[in-house]
């Protein structure tokens, strides 16, 4: 399951980073799902920053910048993957 939230701002190619605008709240370990145009890959955050602190999480309304694994653009949408974790049955 994915829940959207939020959207790419801006994209550093040089860096490899994409800041992020956030409609909920984030963490470092969270799978995401960019999708866009022409972008769609999935990754673990590993690298967060605000204004070049590294930081753990962040709330919805933030922005932040993301190390990502492939080139993401403006207006993408960014997806938190949802891992379902599965109850034992009896």
């Amino acid at each position: 399951m994915e829940v959207e939230i939020g959207r790419v701002t801006h994209y550093y190619d040089h860096l490899s980073v994409a800041v992020l605008s956030l409609t909920d709240s984030l963490k470092l370990g969270d799978r995401i799902h960019i999708l866009g145009h022409s972008t769609d890959f999935t990754q673990r955050i590993t690298s967060m920053e605000i204004e070049h602190h590294g930081i753990l999480w962040v709330k919805p309304g933030d922005n932040v910048a993301v190390k990502v694994i492939q080139p993401a653009h403006e207006h993408d949408i960014i997806y938190r993957v949802v891992e379902e974790t599965l109850e034992p049955v009896g």
